[in-house]
């Protein structure tokens, strides 16, 4: 099929921080946040008391030449702000992550044809996440998700994504189905998955393409199953017969990638 259309993280809040800070934590998140801080603003990093090791010690320094506040902390103090997860005595409070709009990733496409993937409510932070890390691995132009009913960007995300986050511009949009006739307007081919629809390794992802990923437990909702031009199925030959969000995902980001020539 010529892809060629016609015209037409979990968040917790310490006493201390203002209720809108956002808590990303680890030391691969944290360090890709300080490397990008002129996007976003961060208040201030937390260290846990006696660490010592070399990337501590980097992230310690990165903050300092930007003017940031280190407070030294027990370990239980990150262990609370975090609600108990992997923060590695590392962990940064700052504004919360900024969307782009959709003009934003068609200027982050400039010079080839965008690759978009739109998550039609998707609820959970770890797949969310785990999206983010795969669209950045092969150059996902940009993600686009719903505001209402559907997870956002969150410390977790940011967490499990490994820094993409800071990577892949996010929008959120108040209407899916209307932001996918934008996209429509705009030459953008849309693709989805469904049981009936095309073997997913013989998908011709050349062109302007975006990739509809549905809800975990629903699919992609009947409104927008309506606006697909065409539909992915991935075989299954095991007992069981569905996929998680993130993993299905990926093996249709991957398969995108490798029809537009590994670019």
């Amino acid at each position: 099929m010529a892809n060629s259309r016609p015209s037409e993280a979990h968040r917790s809040q310490p006493k201390d921080q203002a209720h809108e800070d956002e808590f990303v934590f680890g030391r691969h998140a944290v360090a890709e946040a300080l490397k990008n801080g002129s996007a976003k603003t961060i208040n201030k990093l937390f260290v846990q008391n006696g660490l010592n090791s070399d990337p501590v010690r980097a992230i310690v320094d990165k903050a300092k030449k930007q003017k940031i506040l280190v407070s030294q902390v027990p370990k239980t103090k990150l262990d609370l702000l975090t609600d108990g997860g992997n923060h590695q005595g590392v962990m940064v409070a700052m504004t919360p992550y900024a969307y782009a709009t959709l003009d934003e990733l068609f200027a982050h496409a400039e010079g080839h044809d965008p690759f978009f993937v739109i998550l039609d409510n998707l609820e959970d932070p770890q797949n969310l996440g785990s999206i983010l890390r795969t669209a950045d691995a092969i150059g996902v132009d940009g993600i686009i998700i719903p505001k209402h009913r559907a997870v956002g960007l969150t410390s977790t995300v940011a967490k499990v994504s490994t820094g993409a986050i800071e990577h892949v511009p996010v929008a959120r949009v108040t209407n899916l189905a209307q932001t996918i006739k934008q996209l429509k307007d705009k030459g953008v081919w849309i693709f989805g998955t469904a049981m009936d629809g095309q073997d997913f390794r013989q998908w011709n992802a050349t062109g302007s393409i975006a990739l509809v990923i549905g809800n975990e437990g629903k699919g992609i909702s009947p409104g927008i199953a309506k606006l697909m031009d065409a539909t992915l199925t991935i075989p299954m030959v095991g007992h069981v017969q569905s996929l998680n969000a993130s993993v299905a995902a990926g093996i249709l980001m991957y398969q995108g990638f490798t029809s537009r020539g590994g670019k």
